[in-house]
């Protein structure tokens, strides 16, 4: 997908990955980049101050939000699916109504946005859609089941997205960081990449053409791990 030229639209884009999202994107040659969140006061003024960058209102949870954001960014090219909430908790214990608005945000969010852009996506292609998924997605860690479940269901969404769209010029992107130094795992004692690095990395991969993105060291290195033995990942991060 050609990043110079293009007009980005990026979820939860008011702070963390997402407000990186859209710097890189910018940097990138991007034309035009929607930043939004919830709540559009939240984006940060360092991201909003550039000209090319307009901030919108949607809420993924949100049937009608979304509706009019598709509206509003009838020129978008390429989605980024950044928005993401994490409720901690294990699979015995863990509190469900946190697990459910995990799935509600993370997975049925992510799926709602997508549909509703798909028809702007055809209109303008080629496209691509950008999903930023986690490498916990794919084997899960201990504390954070419903945030894992919910990202796993995303990923499998990615894959339907992914063959149900080939034939309409819309390329379908995973992106699949490990931990990143935000708010959203702030206390968490891990390593954790910088999410300019993570940010700059993404963007990256979808000018390159690649469809699962590795964005970082930690993910580069488990990712490779997964590619050869599923298990051996399950393992190594419930350990």
């Amino acid at each position: 997908m050609n990043v110079k030229g293009s007009i980005a639209l990026v979820t939860g884009a008011n702070r963390g990955l997402g407000a990186r999202l859209v710097d890189h994107l910018l940097d990138a040659g991007a034309s035009k980049v929607y930043a939004t969140a919830r709540d559009p006061r939240s984006v940060a003024p360092t991201v909003s101050a550039d000209p090319r960058v307009s901030v919108l209102a949607l809420d993924v949870t949100d049937q009608s939000s979304v509706d009019a954001a598709a509206k509003a960014a009838a020129d978008v090219t390429v989605l980024v699916n950044n928005a993401g909430v994490l409720g901690f908790g294990s699979a015995l214990e863990g509190d469900l109504d946190l697990f459910q608005r995990d799935a509600l945000t993370n997975y049925v969010g992510l799926l709602r946005v997508s549909r509703a852009f798909v028809p702007v996506l055809t209109a303008n292609a080629p496209g691509a859609i950008v999903n930023v998924l986690t490498l916990i997605a794919l084997a899960p860690v201990a504390g954070m089941t419903g945030y894992c479940a919910s990202k796993a269901a995303a990923h499998s969404v990615t894959q339907s997205l992914r063959a149900e769209l080939r034939d309409r010029d819309i390329e379908v992107v995973g992106a699949y960081p490990g931990g990143i130094d935000t708010d959203m795992l702030a206390g968490v004692d891990a390593d954790k990449a910088a999410p300019e690095v993570v940010a700059e990395r993404i963007v990256a991969g979808v000018a390159a053409g690649q469809t699962v993105i590795w964005p970082d060291d930690a993910s580069t290195g488990a990712g490779s791990v997964y590619l050869g033995d599923p298990l051996g990942l399950e393992r190594m991060l419930a350990g």
